[in-house]
Order: C-alpha cells, then sequence, then structure tokens
C-alpha cells in the first residue's frame, strides 16, 4: 500500500479546496436531521439528483418519523419509486422512523452508535449525519473519497475503513471538518473515475497520480 502524502503537502492541498470553496455543501436536500437521514438512506446506489428529486414533494409533507410513520409504507413507494431498491429502502425508512419514535423521542440521536442501529443505516451514512448535521469532523468515505484518497495519495487504504482512518490520520486537523465534502465534490466534478479533468484540477501539480489527463 502506497504512503499517504507528507502533511506539507495535504496543507497545501487543503488550503487550496478552502480557498477556493471556504465551506462546501452536501447535495442533498434536507429541512432537518430526520429528513437528512432519509436522505443519505435513500441516496445509496443512487443519485443525490435523484433523491432530491424524489424527495421534493416527500419533505414538502412529511418531516417527522411520526409524519413518515402515518404516510406508511406503500405511501412513502410512491413518492421514492424512482430510485432503486426503492422497495428495500422503503422498509428501512419506516423501520428506522418507528425506532425514532419508540425509542428515541421521534428525534436523530448524534452518536455513531445508535445511528448505526437504525435499518439502513451504516457507518458511511451515520457520518454523514455526523458531519452535516452535528457539526462532527467524521468522513463518510463513498467510491469518490475511495478512488481520490488512493490515487492522489491523500488518503490511501485497501478499504472504505482505511481510508477513513487514512484521513484522520493524515489531512491536518483544521481541515477535518470539510475534508469529507472537499474531497467528494472533488471526485463528483473534477477527478471523476475514467478520465480524470486533470487541466481543471487546482492540486494537480501536487498529485503524485502518474497516468494524469491532457
Amino acid at each position: 500500500m502506497a504512503k499517504p502524502l507528507p502533511y506539507q503537502l495535504q496543507s497545501q492541498i487543503f488550503a487550496r479546496f478552502q480557498a477556493a470553496e471556504a465551506v462546501p455543501q452536501g447535495e442533498l436536500d434536507h429541512v432537518n436531521a430526520y429528513t437528512l437521514v432519509v436522505a443519505v438512506a435513500l441516496s445509496a446506489q443512487a443519485t443525490d439528483a435523484g433523491v432530491n428529486k424524489a424527495t421534493k414533494d416527500l419533505f414538502a409533507k412529511v418531516t417527522t418519523p411520526q409524519q413518515m410513520l402515518d404516510l406508511g409504507e406503500e405511501g412513502l413507494i410512491e413518492h421514492i419509486k424512482s430510485i432503486g431498491l426503492y422497495r428495500n429502502k422503503a422498509k428501512n425508512v419506516i423501520k428506522l422512523s418507528r425506532i425514532l419514535v419508540e425509542e428515541h423521542g421521534g428525534e436523530v440521536p448524534s452518536s455513531r452508535a445508535a445511528l448505526e442501529a437504525l435499518p439502513g443505516v451504516g457507518r458511511k451514512t451515520a457520518n454523514v449525519v455526523l458531519n452535516m448535521w452535528w457539526g462532527h469532523p467524521a468522513q463518510a468515505v463513498d467510491t469518490h473519497i475511495f478512488r481520490i484518497g488512493n490515487r492522489t495519495r491523500i488518503a490511501p487504504g485497501k478499504d472504505v475503513v482505511a481510508v477513513e482512518r487514512a484521513i484522520e490520520d493524515n489531512v491536518p486537523a483544521e481541515y477535518q471538518l470539510h475534508a469529507h465534502h472537499w474531497l467528494i465534490l472533488h471526485g463528483r466534478y473534477t477527478c471523476v473515475a475514467r478520465k480524470p479533468k486533470c487541466p481543471a484540477c487546482l492540486i494537480r501539480d501536487l498529485c503524485p497520480y502518474e497516468e494524469k489527463t491532457e
């Protein structure tokens, strides 16, 4: 496994990300912690744009776990059937909503363990919620961040947990809060999978990736 970039280079890279966009924002629409949990759970193997389109009308009428239970599984399906795996996701959203009502007073918990105990909520989803809603420097590693972590050697690792730990261990502390969003947006729009847009990359000269595009 390749070694992560040295601290000085990490600092330069994230200083550029910060200069370009000081406070990067996630692209999933939500109105509170609960709708964020639902949106992230629905986004597995789906695009943020697709989820936002499906939840636009849903979140106009459903913003609490109890309202979701009142809507019911079939009612939810009508809103999200354009999303992949919608039936299984609908079952999980209803189950997690029931747990939030019965065990958490209808509130979204702020601990990773409690979040991960919810159906359809894995470590990545929990980290997104901890980061975006509770302001924790949690690193949610998706396919984009996994690719960039290894391609740029910002955070190399053989699996998503290893990349998550590498970010925590190697990215300077002052950049940890927004590291997740800087990296995911960079991977989504610039350092794309098949043909990275190296000429437009703001860290091109700092990146050790050998197969740069022209």
